[in-house]
């Protein structure tokens, strides 16, 4: 099949659903069909290297949830979207988040193929779904089908577009993280703690490092590090500053073909995560290196965790949690073992050949995907 992957968000910039636009975009080509990405993109060089992607849109940067959106708000694209939807002659073209401006949505009010969306985002409410629902519904039934990662993600999105949702989950490639050996700086013998998130608020890491403090009068040697970057690096930096954590390892940005070594370098993976989270693939990516793991007590992550099997779930935003839990896993090395095995059985349920097995059976929904029979109809004489 010819398939469009239509994405709102910086294709140049680390997020969830451009990570989940590559592999799949990569699944698809491996299993024969033919793809092009449509997303905006910050970066020329990385247009350029992505041979498969075509650069709509410059994007800006706009306050979302406790996060920040990269997507294009230019409407001045709005004839060169509707020409690549309408001459590409796709059978499908499946929207990433179909509903944000301007792209996708402008490419689906344009769009004569199967058009299927793909719903990745949570919140506890969506000013712009309640206010735009009188407008925003007509764009919603040209999907034919609708996808949601979870299913925090689908009450999120059926509570302001009531309809049948599809759960297919975000995928892992388990190879990535499949016994590798730990980072030579982190290979010796202290017991560490990992986050990996962008550094936002809603991310949760400040109630980890006031764990951390609580945490350091228990255990000797106890080491965090800290990979990902974001708007409150410098304050993190400055509290960790301030409260002499000299065995905090601010890490930054991590590129994707490295940051499995971390998970390989941790002893226990920490998700202290506040909310608006639709699925947990830090989760995934933890339970796949056979890491145990502490999270909070929120809808996406329970999506993707059993208390008290891959890991144990606290309440959110308690420091006091966060710490009591960490506690359990370090001082217990066989706790660990057997939550880490299980995780990576968990895991396995998630890798992206099974994700790309679901996601392509919708695509043979389309009609341009099926054969077409042609019946010779003879004309019947009825006897006089």
């Amino acid at each position: 099949m010819k398939i469009a992957l239509v994405s709102a968000y910086d294709y140049a910039h680390p997020g969830g659903v451009t990570e989940h636009v590559r592999h799949l975009n990569a699944g698809l080509k491996r299993r024969g069909h033919r793809t092009t990405i449509f997303a905006p993109c910050s970066d020329q060089d990385v247009a350029r290297e992505n041979a498969d992607l075509v650069r709509v849109g410059r994007p800006v940067p706009i306050p979302a949830h406790g996060s920040v959106a990269r997507i294009t708000v230019s409407f001045h694209l709005t004839n060169r979207i509707k020409h690549y939807i309408r001459e590409g002659g796709y059978d499908v073209v499946h929207f990433h988040e179909p509903l944000m401006p301007v792209l996708p949505v402008t490419a689906l009010r344009h769009s004569e193929s199967f058009n299927v969306g793909t719903f990745h985002a949570f919140a506890r409410s969506n000013v712009g779904y309640y206010y735009g629902k009188p407008l925003l519904k007509r764009y919603v039934r040209r999907l034919n089908v609708r996808i949601a990662v979870s299913p925090a993600a689908r009450d999120f999105v059926q509570h302001y577009f009531p309809g049948q949702y599809r759960i297919v989950p975000n995928g892992i490639d388990l190879a990535r993280f499949d016994r590798l050996t730990p980072l030579p700086e982190l290979n010796d013998g202290r017991p560490t703690i990992l986050f990996v998130g962008r550094l936002e608020r809603r991310k949760g890491l400040g109630y980890l490092l006031r764990a951390f403090i609580e945490l350091k009068a228990q255990i000797e040697d106890l080491r965090l590090v800290i990979v990902g970057d974001g708007p409150m690096r410098r304050w993190y930096s400055s509290f960790t500053a301030r409260h002499d954590l000299e065995d905090v390892v601010m890490a930054g940005y991590v590129a994707p073909g490295e940051l499995p070594r971390y998970y390989a370098s941790c002893d226990v993976f920490c998700a202290p995560n506040t909310g608006d989270e639709s699925f947990g693939i830090v989760l995934l990516e933890a339970m796949a290196s056979g890491k145990p793991i502490v999270a909070t007590d929120i809808d996406g992550f329970r999506t993707v965790i059993s208390p008290g099997r891959e890991g144990l779930l606290v309440e959110r935003k308690s420091a006091r949690g966060l710490a009591r839990a960490l506690q359990t896993l370090l001082q217990d090395p066989e706790l660990r073992r057997e939550m880490g095995s299980r995780g990576a059985e968990t895991a396995r349920r998630y890798d992206w050949e099974r994700v790309l097995d679901e996601v392509i059976a919708i695509y043979r929904e389309a009609p341009s995907a099926a054969p077409v029979l042609k019946l010779r109809l003879e004309p019947t004489m009825s006897p006089r």
